[in-house]
Formats: C-alpha cells, structure tokens, sequence
C-alpha cells in the first residue's frame, strides 16, 4: 500500500513534497508542466466546429506481445496517468494500451460547450482508427466506466470484453436527485478549499489508501487555480457533471452482449449528486455492489467481482489483486 501511495507521489512530480502547495508553480489547464508515465501523443479532432487536442499514451508491450489491445478510460476526478500500475502489468503481461484523456480532461482540450457520451466515444473510435486498431478489450473505471458502456453498445464490433471498475451510472440519479444550475455548481467547485477537496475524495471514494496517495490528485487541482484559464477549467469540470446527470447508461447496460467483468469495491458507495438529493432519499444511493450484482443478473454474459474493504479506486487500493483478476478475465476462452 504504500509503495502504491510513494508511486502516485512520484508520478505527479510532487515527491518528496507531496504536501507542498504555495510553492508549487502553476499547471496550465491542459496539465504542461505535468509528468506522465509514458510519452502523451496528441490526435487532432474536430467536435462542434472546434478544432480540438485529444492526448493519449500508447504503450507498446514489453512482455511477448499477443496481439491484443486494451483501451483504458479514466474516471471524472484524474488524469490517464493513474492508470501507470495497470499500464505496466497489461503491458508485461504482451498487450498494447491505450490510455486517452478524455476531451475535456487530463492534457487534453478543455472547450466549453456540453458534453455528451456520444460525443468522447466518437472521439475515442477516432483514435482507433487513427492508430489502425480494430478492436480493444475495454476497461472503465467511475465516469470512464459510464463512457465504456456508451462505447460498447454505439460500436459493439470495437469490444471483444469488457471491464468496469467501480462504474458510476449504476442507477438513474434523476430519479433522487434534482436538476442543479450550472452556475451555482461553478460555485461551489470555485470555492471548494484543498482540504475541502481533499476529504471530499477520502469520504465520497472510501479510499483505503493513506491520505498521501491522494494528495498529488488534490495538487493539480490546485496548481490549475493559479492558471489564468481556470475559469474555462472549471466550467469544463462542471459540464461532465452534467453530462453524467442528464445522461444515464444504467438502462443500457442489460442490453450489452459482450462478456463483462464488473470489478466493485466493497466500500465504494459513491453517488454524484447525493448531497443534492432529498435527505430521505440519500440513504438509498450509492449500494454499487448490489447494483451491480442485480444488473449483471440480466446482462448475457457478466459477473461481479467484490473487493471487500476496497473503496473507489481499485486499481490503486488492490493493485495486484485486481491486475491479477483483470488479466484472468481477459485471457478466458470465449
């Protein structure tokens, strides 16, 4: 756990003053000055007449290669570049990643019109046709997993399997929560302290990591504070908020074919949008195992994996274990 924690700190190039903050530079919004793992490429896409940066890492394997590709979609609160971890097992292991920034995250564009699903997922096959990939076994981790499922019922002939950890988007939060003005959400997100931030990130993802691991995650965020552009950051922030509101996917998810791994922390409860909601209806949000069980019930062919006293981060929380049951899924016969 703690190796996993130091990792995290050395990636953010933040180590060893994880906690520093006033004399840290500022991060411009698109991460400069920012370290990732492996070299960030950039595809240039067009998206409502917006001439725009998708950045990604493309990390070749470094064990016998077998043929296979897996693309990795980030949750709403970090960089691709906390996939490192995954990226380097999957790798070892003889796969290609792909692991894109979303638009509208990590190093990629910030614009500021709505964002919808379909909209990354258009993007994200353009990267595979820009890098002469026919199919991927996907995996999506919080927001990223919502994006997965978009991605795996608009291009069905893309997936050959799919991976969910801790998805977000297992219930309809319309039906607890009530719509919230962009504005006021801006807010609320400008005036959040870093400490604020910080035990937001500890509470909502019932991390089991030390608070250090997630300190480097709370540092970018304030380094963007100081850029001149994060006015435009912030209402990015907040419009994938909206999309992940005004945009549901639990309804879709029986629907999917592909064989699917639903990878769970036992702890993680998260729900956006809980501390909107009716008091009396927030006890009922956030049951993710459970939701997950009922859901790959009706599904062709899924399961759940439940990694007790594991909160949000899996990947992170549980390293080995969940690389290990990860690349057990992905090498079944179909």
């Amino acid at each position: 756990m703690f190796r996993c924690a130091v990792f995290i700190a050395m990636l953010a190039g933040l180590w060893p003053a994880v906690a520093a903050t006033a004399a840290e530079p500022a991060l411009g919004i698109a991460l400069e000055g920012f370290s990732y793992p492996y070299p960030v490429a950039y595809l240039t896409v067009t998206v409502e007449g917006e001439e725009l940066r998708l950045a990604y890492m493309d990390v070749a394997p470094t064990g016998p290669a077998n043929g296979r590709t897996v693309l990795l979609f980030h949750g709403r609160n970090f960089p691709a570049s906390y996939w490192e971890p995954t990226i380097r097992a999957l790798s070892s292991a003889g796969y290609r990643v792909v692991a894109p920034d979303q638009i509208g995250f990590g190093k990629s564009s910030k614009p500021t019109f709505d964002y919808h699903f379909d909209t990354l997922a258009r993007t994200d096959t353009a990267l595979l046709d820009a890098l002469q990939i026919p199919k991927v076994d996907l995996v999506g981790h919080s927001m990223g997993g919502m994006l997965a499922v978009r991605f795996a019922r608009a291009y069905p002939q893309r997936v050959d399997r799919l991976v969910l950890e801790s998805p977000i988007g297992l219930e309809d939060y319309r039906f607890h929560v009530p719509p919230v003005e962009t504005e006021r959400l801006i807010e609320q997100e400008r005036t959040l302290s870093a400490d604020g931030y910080r035990k937001q990130l500890m509470t909502n993802y019932s991390i089991s990591l030390p608070p250090e691991a997630i300190e480097p995650f709370v540092q970018i965020r304030e380094r963007i504070r100081e850029s001149g552009e994060y006015p435009r950051w912030l209402r990015a922030f907040v419009n994938s908020y909206q999309m992940i509101y005004r945009e549901p996917v639990v309804h879709e998810i029986p629907l999917i074919t592909q064989p699917t791994l639903f990878v769970m922390g036992g702890n993680d409860h998260n729900a956006p949008g809980r501390p909107y909601a009716p008091a009396e209806l927030r006890p009922g949000m956030g049951h993710n195992a459970e939701l997950a069980t009922d859901l790959a019930a009706h599904m062709t062919s899924a399961r759940v994996e439940v990694f007790q006293g594991v909160g949000h981060l899996v990947h992170l929380e549980a390293e080995q274990r969940f690389n290990d049951t990860v690349m057990s899924f992905l090498a079944e016969p179909r």
